[in-house]
Parts: structure tokens; sequence; C-alpha cells
């Protein structure tokens, strides 16, 4: 071959991709040399210490494994079983017959979605996927990697700090066709913190069932909002009206297990044979996707749920983390009003979880960043749970300087 006839290095083309949105930020946080810098912006939670900690019942299930563990091989496709009933009671309580419900371990929510999308893709070609406007910022990018259509629907209302419910309502009636499916937020809406009273996901779900549309209900922060069973209302609304769902969970937040991506996505189906089919479909996505999950962080869930005793110093530490998270939105609201900044930021309080929107436009949320190193989503989202006690009177100092400003 001569060198004229050469090709040129196929990779020379290739672009660079944009920077992710929220990573992108925690890299130039871990850059930044300002001691007063704080991270509110990657959705992680922080003790007091400003670390995220291993939960007591983790080490505690880690010990047991560790002593206990006589291998590495690998898990099923579809992941370790008890692990698996253990999401279905989770999830769901004893109000579906199990035979409906297929579960699969995945790896994170984040594998639950892509699941989801690859299972939407492959069976039910032609839908389109609804999102709420605004959404995780993944969302749509999970969607269209299976070449999924999505569009949006309505979420928060004009005024930044409620839920539209009137708009939402009005976009699912008038714009979707039977067939479509429907991503919703269980609870802890990110990035919103606003979510439906249990008297409207009753409204919502009876439009589902009547517009014949497919519930995808990512569940990333059960426990977070309100507790356990209190935040699976939109489940039980959904299913208690709507023969199929596809539910994502992620225990990330409240088992702490970020980095052992620990999630499993759970479909309805009308019944068992259906249920058993739809099983067969996820496998055989998974397997030619990552093939097997891992082991580790589903079993440490498993050796959490099987005992009584380290279930009941699970719920105690989520406990305590939510109602932290809680009382960091007081603090932050409290000190506020003593800056003269004249920003009532009360509407937090109405929020749940680890998110909220802030208020704060671009320009204030850069100044924010290049001048005070306080790393925040150019939305304006807040990770509440980035917050510290004992820094919080120099957040609110230099929120109010920017508001000023």
């Amino acid at each position: 071959m001569t060198e004229s006839s050469k090709i040129p290095p196929r990779f020379s083309v290739v672009a660079t991709a944009p920077p992710d949105s929220i990573l992108g930020l925690n890299e130039a946080f871990a850059a930044d040399t300002n001691p007063e810098k704080m991270n509110l912006s990657v959705g992680v939670y922080k003790d007091v210490s400003g670390q995220t900690p291993v939960l007591r019942c983790v080490k505690a299930a880690e010990q047991r494994l560790v002593d206990g563990e006589k291998t590495k091989g690998y898990l099923p496709i579809d992941g370790q079983a008890d692990y698996r009933t253990h999401v279905r009671k989770l999830v769901f309580g004893d109000t579906i017959d199990a035979s409906r419900i297929a579960v699969l371990q995945t790896p994170g929510g984040t594998g639950a979605l892509r699941e989801s999308a690859a299972f939407l893709s492959s069976q039910i070609p032609g839908a389109r996927v609804w999102i709420s406007n605004p959404t995780w910022a993944n969302h749509q990018a999970i969607f269209a990697s299976e070449n999924v259509p999505y569009d949006s629907y309505r979420y928060l209302a004009a005024d930044k700090k409620s839920f539209d419910v009137d708009g939402m309502i009005d976009d699912l009636t008038t714009k979707t066709r039977p067939g479509d499916a429907v991503l919703l937020h269980a609870c802890c809406h990110n990035p919103t913190g606003v979510d439906p009273t249990a008297e409207q996901w009753n409204m919502i779900a009876a439009l589902l069932s009547e517009k014949q549309l497919l519930p995808i209900i990512d569940f990333a922060y059960q426990g977070f909002g309100h507790g356990l069973d209190e935040d699976a209302v939109a489940i039980r609304a959904i299913t208690n009206v709507c023969d199929e769902a596809i539910v994502c969970s992620s225990f990330s937040k409240n088992f702490g297990l970020y980095s052992e991506r620990v999630g499993a996505v759970s479909v309805v189906s009308a019944d068992s044979a259906t249920s058993a089919a739809v099983q067969s479909q996820l496998k055989a996505l998974v397997r030619s996707n990552y093939s097997n999950p891992p082991r580790h962080g589903a079993a440490i869930v498993a050796t959490i749920l099987d005992d009584a005793d380290l279930t009941q110093m699970w719920h105690a530490e989520l406990t305590e983390m939510r109602t932290r998270i809680r009382q960091l939105r007081s603090q932050f609201v409290e000190t506020m009003k003593t800056t003269g900044a004249g920003h009532d930021f009360s509407f937090l309080l109405d929020q749940n979880g680890m998110f909220s929107f802030s208020g704060l436009n671009p320009m204030q949320v850069d100044e924010l960043r290049q001048k005070y190193s306080i790393y925040i989503v150019g939305s304006g989202r807040i990770n509440v749970a980035g917050m510290s006690e004992d820094r919080m009177d120099h957040l609110c100092k230099v929120v109010a300087a920017v508001i000023e400003g």
C-alpha cells in the first residue's frame, strides 16, 4: 500500500464530547483550592463532617459477608434471588401478586432505566416516552441511547416553586396516544424536590389508566422523603388501577451504596404468564449488555434485610439522614432571613429529598462559583444534603451577596 492510498487515522475525526453538566462541576470542585469551597451540585448525601458516610448497618453486613464468603462466581443474569425478593417487598409491599412482577437486579438505578429503555425499544417499538420538564439531566440521554423517542410534559409551575398539576394533566391528556410511556418520579423529584400529593397521584394514576399509558417510575429516593412506605404512595396509586408498570429502583441513597451500583428494574404485568415472558426478554437484554450484575452491593442489601436487627439499624440510620436534610432546609431558610437580602426561601420547606430549585439564575450561580467557590448546577438546583450546619452562615451570606448584586 502506498503512502497516498493510506486512510487517515480513524479516530482523528472523533470530536470531544461536552462535559457532563453535573460531573463536570464535580471535577472543577476537586481542582478548586479555595478552603471555603462547597459542593451543592452532585447528588450525594453528606454528614456533619462533610463526608459521604458508610452506614453502620452496611459495615456490619460487609463484615458478615467477608467472614462467610465462599465464592466470587457469577450471579444469575437476573441477579441474586433473595435480593430480588426484598426489592419486591420494599417497592410493592403485599399489594400485588408476586407472580405478576418480574424483578431484575441492575447496576444502579441508571442501569434499571437503561434496561427499561431497551425493553421499550425492542418490545414496544414506536412508543414515545413523556418526561417531566424539568427532570434528571440523564433521563433523555438514556432513552435516546436506545432510539426511544421522547417528549416533555409540564411539571413545575411558572413560579418555579410548586407543582403544575393542571399543566401535567393537560399535556398527558391532549398530547399522548395509547401505548406511549410516561416517566414519573415516585418521590423527591429530581431536580425540584416538588412532589404530587397522594390525591394528585390518584388523579394521575386514573389518567394513565384511562389513556392506556405505560408508567415508568424512577424510584431513586425511597425513604428520603417521608418514609419507606410513605414514599411508595405513587407506586400504590398507579398499580392499583394500571395492570402494567415499570419501576426503576436505586439503593445508592437510602443505603449509601453509591459506588456499589445497586439497583433493580421491576416490571408489573397483567398476569403471571406475561410476567414470565417479560422476565425472559429482560434477561436476554441483560445478556447482550453487561451479562451479569455485580454481587457485593446486592449482597449487602440482602444481608441487612434478612436480619431483623440490621434492618432496624438501617431504618434508624435512614431516618437520621432524612431528618437531617429537613433540618438543613429549615436552617437555610431561617438563616437567609437574617441576611437582609429580602428573598424568602420558605418554599424549600414544602419540598422533599435532597434537591430543590433555589430560584437563583445562571448569572448568580456563576458568580457563586467564580467568587466564592460555591458549586451549584446552572439551573439553580441545589443539593440540600451538601450543606453543613457549621458553615450555613457563610453560605447564606454569599447567597445574599449575589442576590443583592
